[in-house]
């Protein structure tokens, strides 16, 4: 990936397989950016289309600006998969917002390679240093900082207690035959055990990931990107026990066309009280209470469960945070807002009302939620921490684990298919 002219035509197949010219995003991307009568105009593109977050973040843009009377942000919320599809186009075409999230791994990789990003190292040192180290992980590239975190978590499975009681399931699983068992349990009992946005590929995607994790292990994974070969054994049992789970129908009515946030979707289901679990990182609870109307008391976190005979043990963990980069020539303001964005205050105030993690170590005080103090043990427990794997890997690797897991699960796809349509597009990003 050390090659510009590679990451860009990656991105640019990227692109036309998603069906975007560039026309089609003519003025995004920084449009609106520099310096006019003396205010300087930073452009943030974000994924926070939920509430707390949406209204929380857009009050702290208004302070920031209250801070710095010179400085306007102009503020772009996307959809989590729209916002992936354009910032691919975007990438394709040079050029990106002043400010943008990144999940760091690979796909930042890809814009640092194309000359897109700017070296945070020097500005940012002063404070950045100060920050959780397993949070700055996935921004630092080859000893560079390319990104600041602002959150940090693992995915792992939220439940109903209530509805786990009704099936007359004591604890929550420990082991995959565990996991199944407890599924037959709640529809044996009338309740739709697993809520699931089909609509979209990642979060079908976070079960293979886990179970390739717990059955290959997890240095299995960086040596298959690496190798550019995912058929191997431990991958395809994986996509195996994600059929078997499949086939006990666990989802709920409609989900393959179902999306995670919106009012009839994976979080809303769980939200609702219409399904007893679902998969995802340390954000649900906000969105099950943003999207449906929450369940309290009753929502509990339990990790991914050991698979019998796996190489990957509990204490490996799968999940990322979220994070700022600057393009390459953003103005100064766009590092201020970094450091603002970072600072104790703002983190502080972030853990309290929209349940993240905190990065800073100071802010750590202000957790209170006992389920993502859970979390947090756990991650801090961690033996090893694999990022999700369509940032993890080129951005075209990851969208086809996404789409091939996605095929999986709707039952087009075979498990050997899955793993040899990886390793197709693993080799053709050489």
């Amino acid at each position: 990936m050390g090659d510009p002219a590679l990451s860009r035509r990656g991105f640019l197949a990227a692109t036309a397989a998603a069906g975007l010219g560039m026309t089609a995003l003519s003025g995004c991307g920084g449009s609106d950016s520099g310096t006019s009568g003396g205010i300087t105009t930073v452009e943030w593109w974000n994924i926070s289309t939920t509430e707390p977050a949406k209204g929380v973040w857009a009050a702290l843009a208004k302070k920031f600006e209250a801070q710095n009377p010179k400085v306007k942000l102009k503020i772009v919320q996307l959809e989590n998969d729209a916002y992936k599809t354009k910032m691919t186009a975007l990438t394709a075409s040079g050029k990106l917002p002043d400010v943008f999230h990144t999940w760091g791994g690979g796909v930042l990789q890809q814009q640092v390679d194309a000359g897109l990003v700017k070296d945070l190292t020097d500005p940012t040192k002063s404070w950045a240093d100060g920050l959780l180290p397993v949070a700055k992980q996935a921004y630092i590239l080859g000893n560079k900082t390319y990104g600041i975190p602002f959150d940090i978590g693992m995915v792992g499975f939220w439940y109903n207690k209530a509805l786990f009681r009704k099936a007359g399931i004591s604890t929550p699983p420990t082991t995959w035959s565990g996991f199944l068992d407890a599924v037959k349990k709640l529809k044996a009992a009338g309740v739709t055990p697993l809520a699931l946005a089909g609509k979209e590929s990642w979060t079908g995607m976070y079960y293979w990931a886990y179970l390739a994790m717990r059955t290959a292990g997890i240095d299995a994974l960086k040596k298959a990107n690496d190798d550019k070969d995912f058929t191997g054994a431990g991958f395809v049992e994986a996509g195996q026990h994600l059929k078997d789970l499949v086939a006990l129908q666990p989802f709920q009515k409609g989900f393959l066309g179902a999306a995670y946030s919106t009012p009839t979707g994976q979080a809303a289901a769980v939200g609702n009280a219409k399904a007893a679990m679902e998969l995802m990182g340390q954000w649900a609870p906000s969105v099950e209470a943003d999207a449906g109307k929450g369940i309290g008391a009753d929502l509990g976190f339990f990790p991914f469960p050991a698979v019998e005979g796996g190489k990957g043990t509990v204490t490996e963990v799968f999940g990322g945070g979220g994070g700022h980069a600057l393009r390459a020539d953003a103005p100064q303001a766009a590092v201020d807002f970094l450091k603002f964005f970072a600072s104790e205050t703002t983190d502080a105030e972030l853990v309290k009302k929209t349940s993240v993690l905190p990065v800073v170590p100071a802010a750590e005080s202000a957790l209170s939620d006992a389920n993502l103090k859970l979390v947090q043990a756990q991650l801090k427990a961690a033996t090893g921490f694999q990022l999700y794997l369509d940032q993890a890997y080129a951005p075209a690797v990851g969208q086809q684990v996404n789409d091939s897991v996605a095929g999986l699960i709707a039952g087009s796809k075979s498990p050997t298919d899955v793993a040899q349509a990886i390793t197709k597009t693993a080799k053709e990003e050489q």
